[in-house]
């Protein structure tokens, strides 16, 4: 089957379909932020939640509901930074997701990557300007999710994550919570996607056949 990637190309859609999952997996999931309520464990994402405290009227106490699921509007996520940080993550993902499956694709369609589509990419990746033939933009998307990870902190001072910290928390500061796996998993497939998928993008497309005509 026809390829319009090299082998290093090869390399590069593979681990670029890697570092998206890792971000979507990680972006998803709600254990980014893991502490305890009332004895029970409790974690958050960026618009999702497990364990959540409710009145129970007949008892006439707060019991925590031991289940995982998303705010109920965009609206009642815990503060402006983590509603940021979920359109700013969710955007990088999506990007990510749609160059791994380019990347995908040109291992089996002739001619979809040039070397030359392939060091554009490459240069620009960082600067996230406009992107003629690129949606090879990994580096951006991988920007994004950054920039998404470095705005989560900022929303440790809400109500809900102070009430799960030991109302200890900030800003920046954690309290008696501590970072889930998911935070790193997110962070980490951009943090790849940026310093390894840039560089192997400017040497992933096959140089392309001159025709006399």
């Amino acid at each position: 089957m026809a390829s319009s990637l090299t082998c290093t190309g090869m390399i590069w859609a593979l681990l670029s379909f890697l570092c998206a999952a890792a971000s979507c997996i990680g972006f998803f999931m709600p254990y980014w932020l893991l502490g305890s309520q009332l004895e029970k464990s409790v974690s958050f994402g960026t618009f999702r939640r497990c364990s959540y405290p409710v009145r129970d009227e007949s008892r006439q106490t707060t019991v925590m509901v031991e289940q995982c699921g998303r705010y109920a509007s965009f609206q009642a996520i815990p503060s402006a930074e983590w509603r940021i940080c979920t359109v700013v993550t969710g955007l990088g993902c999506g990007l990510l997701l749609l160059v791994a499956l380019t990347a995908l694709m040109g291992c089996c369609v002739s001619e979809l990557i040039s070397r030359t589509v392939g060091r554009v990419a490459g240069g620009i990746q960082f600067l996230g300007g406009k992107r003629p033939s690129s949606i090879l933009n990994c580096g951006t998307a991988g920007l994004l999710i950054g920039s998404g990870c470095a705005l989560y902190p900022l929303g440790w001072d809400s109500e809900e994550v102070r009430q799960t910290c030991g109302n200890l928390s900030n800003q920046f500061e954690l309290g008696t919570c501590e970072i889930g796996w998911a935070y790193y998993c997110t962070g980490g497939g951009a943090a790849a996607a940026m310093l390894i998928c840039t560089w192997l993008a400017c040497f992933s497309g096959k140089k392309q056949k001159q025709y006399p005509y």
